[in-house]
């Protein structure tokens, strides 16, 4: 049985955010995963962006954690060597009854603090962004608006903890919870965990884990997205580009993402089979994206995929508009519907759930926490593996040093498969470093 003072359930961007913050404090903490590694969930699938936090009601939680979440955004990849591109957005309409909206979301985005945030006419928003169709309404530019790789930043925040400290039980999951007089037992798939705190972070499955101690007063829904990836060649728009659709929510999105290519998200909606792509969805942003950006290539696209997000109600019903941080028990606390934008606020929530779990358990400042975390560093190898994405041998050769047990695991590290052919060259030959490293098949 292992021991510590925090157990972290749950290694997406949230959790490992939340054992890194642990670490701040002298709080020997525990990271469980059940998957076999870290961001496999809704990490994986995210439209990676850093929302400027206009769109949050004020006076929130949301909207405090997303505008100061966002302003340090620079410094926390930094730290963890991940690159952002703090590129802007333009929420664009072309019906003049939704500029009135615009208008209601600049005065939130003020109130919010949100810096910059600018009102244009349509020939403001098409001379900043020729792609655009013409016709735009009116169009809301917020400067502060940037794109982060999701999950190469959850593992930056995942290696850093565990250099701090966090000890790792990845291929584990949560069986049970019990409670002790001393704090909390976790029973698991593996070795059982002792505690004095639990944060949940568990995504998808929040509410379920919760249920296994405390009956949950929030419930989530899923609803997904597909989304179209164009290869860097792509010609694709300098700032993140939102639809204003009709005169309430977004409809598709183009994101500009840092590693060159061009992402392009549809309009949420109820899922059948979680991370399934559909012919209809897709058919659908294939001709909603070229209907707003008609000099979009579409033959340079290279990939679909499909992304789920939890969405959080009340038992009652009631729809929740506030990130929902359950706190049932003295050192339980829950992230239960953390949906847009907890990518922006990851390590807001996470130095939030820090000092709690500090001040519950009476804790000090660690002094030899390390914020910083070295990048798989490109090298001068010869051999090159990933042609498409140019990646060595020896950069492989690191992911795999730490901790990448499959061929997934090495393409989120080191951005292996991700080029024009998608892995098709290089797939077999980064499987034979995988065995020969690991002495299995992967």
């Amino acid at each position: 049985m292992k021991h510590c003072d925090a157990a972290v359930i749950g290694g997406g961007v949230l959790g490992c955010f939340a054992a890194r913050n642990l670490r701040r404090w002298n709080i020997s903490t525990v990271l469980l995963e059940q998957a076999e590694d870290v961001c496999t969930g809704i990490t994986r699938a995210n439209s990676a962006i850093v929302y400027a936090g206009y769109d949050n009601k004020p006076g929130s939680r949301k909207a405090e954690f997303t505008v100061r979440g966002n302003a340090d955004f620079d410094r926390v990849c930094r730290e963890l060597e991940v690159p952002f591109s703090r590129c802007g957005s333009l929420l664009v309409t072309y019906e003049d009854a939704s500029v009135d909206t615009l208008r209601r979301k600049w005065e939130q985005g003020i109130q919010n603090g949100v810096p910059g945030l600018k009102l244009l006419t349509g020939q403001e928003a098409e001379a900043m962004e020729p792609m655009l169709k013409s016709g735009v309404a009116g169009a809301l530019y917020a400067p502060t608006t940037g794109t982060v790789n999701p999950w190469r930043l959850g593992i930056a925040a995942f290696e850093n903890a565990v250099d701090n400290g966090v000890v790792p039980m990845l291929g584990t999951a949560v069986t049970a919870i019990e409670k002790t007089g001393t704090g909390y037992l976790l029973r698991t798939t593996g070795e059982a965990v002792c505690c004095k705190v639990v944060i949940n972070c568990a995504g998808l499955y929040a509410d379920r884990v919760q249920q296994l101690l405390f009956p949950p007063d929030i419930r989530l829904h899923w609803d997904g997205a597909e989304y179209l990836v164009l290869d860097s060649l792509a010609q694709k728009p300098e700032h993140i580009i939102f639809l204003q659709a009709k005169s309430c929510g977004k409809g598709i999105t183009a994101i500009p993402c840092t590693e060159g290519n061009l992402l392009l998200s549809g309009v949420r909606k109820p899922i059948c089979a979680p991370f399934a792509t559909t012919n209809e969805g897709l058919a659908e942003l294939n001709s909603a994206a070229k209907a707003l950006l008609p000099g979009l290539d579409m033959t340079r696209i290279i990939r679909s995929f499909a992304a789920v997000r939890p969405n959080p109600y009340r038992e009652s019903g009631e729809s929740l508009h506030d990130f929902g941080i359950d706190n049932p028990a003295p050192g339980f606390y829950s992230l239960i519907g953390i949906k847009t934008p907890g990518l922006t606020c990851a390590n807001e929530l996470g130095m939030y759930l820090a000092g709690q779990a500090a001040a519950f358990l009476d804790a000090r400042r660690n002094p030899d926490f390390n914020p910083h975390r070295r990048a798989i560093a490109k090298t001068d190898d010869p051999e090159i593996v990933c042609q498409c994405e140019n990646v060595t041998c020896g950069e492989i050769l690191e992911a795999i040093r730490r901790g990448a047990a499959s061929v997934d695991a090495v393409k989120r590290r080191v951005g292996s498969g991700m080029g024009r052919c998608q892995g098709s060259r290089c797939s077999f030959a980064i499987e034979r470093l995988l065995e020969e490293a690991h002495g299995g098949t992967c």
